[in-house]
């Protein structure tokens, strides 16, 4: 196991840090038990209070299932867990991006945005519409002086009136995560959604569609405006895919050359 030793023996938040790095990267197989909670305390370097109130917490995302006298259980997060855990998995432990998982937030978003378009073409009210209207002009602005960081920050801002405007629940939280996960990765993803981000037209159009109740022309331009950033990123994560796993296939063919030379 990768777990190591804590310092600071009143910080939960870092028990469950290593405990769910361990559960969502394969570490501890479902239906195995963690160690005990004696075992961890050693393991760890904290007091009981942090170990029980770390387990709570992986208990709460879906992680473990804790039962009285029968230990701390792990399950498959696959099945149990909801959508917090995205930005937990975005990163593996050493820092890198788990490229399959950012993959998956931008597939997601691509889905989720033209069905956003289309409710809210449907259910918004005059000051949803003049919000968007306000934002966008705000975004013509931004284009002008092309700073690409305030367009991404408007963008956002009008996507979260969008989805505001939606009036499905389900939407605004799946939305919460995904801007979270975005924020993550805010620096890195300005540049690769330029295209999208700079499109002000495409922001335009959709805000005058909700502002028709055109609901149709809403929910098909925000398609066509989401494919623009996604099929970026996903040319991106294609290309750290192939680049990651090109050295290792190459080391092998390799080593098959030497062994058929021997």
């Amino acid at each position: 196991m990768g777990l190591q030793r804590i310092e600071k023996k009143t910080l939960s938040d870092e028990v469950y840090e290593q405990l769910s790095g361990e559960i969502v990267e394969g570490r501890f197989d479902p239906g195995v038990n963690l160690p005990a909670e004696r075992q961890l305390c050693e393991m760890l370097g904290v007091n009981r209070g942090a170990i029980r109130e770390a387990l709570k917490r992986l208990a709460q995302a879906g992680l473990v299932s804790i039962s009285q006298g029968g230990g701390t259980k792990v399950l498959d997060f696959r099945r149990n867990a909801g959508l917090d855990l995205l930005g937990r998995m975005l990163f593996h432990r050493d820092g890198r991006v788990n490229l399959d998982v950012a993959r998956s937030v931008m597939e997601m978003r691509s889905a989720l945005a033209p069905d956003i378009a289309r409710l809210c073409a449907q259910r918004a009210d005059r000051a949803d519409a003049a919000l968007l209207r306000q934002i966008v002009g705000q975004m013509d602005e931004a284009a002008r002086r092309d700073e690409l960081a305030e367009l991404q920050d408007l963008s956002l801002r009008f996507w979260d009136a969008m989805v505001r405007g939606s009036g499905n629940i389900a939407y605004e939280l799946a939305f919460n995560t995904l801007r979270e996960t975005y924020d993550r990765l805010r620096e890195v993803l300005v540049q690769v959604l330029a295209d999208e981000i700079r499109d002000v037209r495409s922001h335009r159009t959709i805000a005058e569609a909700v502002a028709r109740a055109d609901d149709l022309s809403a929910k098909h331009v925000a398609a066509a405006l989401m494919e623009k950033g996604t099929r970026r990123v996903l040319e991106l994560v294609a290309a750290l895919q192939d680049a990651t796993i090109r050295p290792e296939a190459g080391e092998g063919r390799g080593s098959e050359e030497e062994e058929e030379d021997r």
